[in-house]
């Protein structure tokens, strides 16, 4: 299935609070041309979030009937609430050229992995645990005790690092963004992607 596809299939996880969803919104604000798949929630909308911009907000019945249908690429369960990713919309996009950017968790990474092996995955650290916790706090979003959760489900998730393909540490966000956006032009730039995107000018010029 993957040799097939023209477009950039980008995975970016983190852990809660590492500032993954800040680092996407920026690399959508400067890259017009990359898309962002909007996963499937049964999670209620926090503060700001809107219904088909951050996630598709549904009930547990809907996912599940959802997920019985094989709508969804990968699915996983996070700090109780369900998480999906449209098969459809990622397979349209990156069949038209077009590059999309995956927001998931280290499980739904390794499942879309095992499918679309040719996806580029990245994992964004935070520069310390008390860093994170602060970021946690600061977001005033969570309780003590679910902050505490999230803190020991973010070492269980970071043990996982090694099998993405690259890693960046969100000290400085404005560092962190350009290394992602490195990671993106540099992949962008690939030999078979540019045979792929630009077949009618190279074939012209060897002739």
């Amino acid at each position: 299935m993957a040799n097939s596809l023209t477009g950039n299939l980008f995975i970016i996880t983190a852990a809660s609070g590492a500032g993954k969803t800040s680092l996407v919104k920026a690399i959508l604000k400067n890259n017009p041309n990359i898309t962002l798949s909007i996963s499937y929630t049964t999670r209620p909308p926090r503060p700001g979030e809107e219904d088909g911009i951050d996630y598709r907000f549904i009930n547990e019945t809907t996912f599940l009937e959802m997920q019985a249908n094989n709508v969804f690429l990968e699915t996983a369960q996070c700090h109780g609430a369900l998480y999906g990713t449209s098969k459809q919309i990622i397979q349209k996009t990156i069949e038209t050229g077009a590059d999309i950017i995956l927001e998931i968790d280290w499980q739904g990474a390794f499942s879309v992995k095992s499918i679309y092996p040719e996806a580029i995955s990245v994992f964004i650290l935070p520069p310390s645990m008390e860093v994170l916790q602060a970021r946690l706090k600061n977001r005033g979003q969570d309780s003590e005790e679910t902050i505490i959760k999230r803190l020991a489900a973010a070492k269980d998730e970071m043990s996982h690092l090694e099998k993405f393909d690259y890693v960046t540490i969100n000290d400085d966000f404005d560092c962190a963004l350009k290394e992602l956006e490195v990671i993106i032009k540099s992949e962008t730039l690939k030999t078979q992607k540019q045979i792929q995107r630009h077949h009618a000018l190279i074939n012209e010029l060897r002739k």
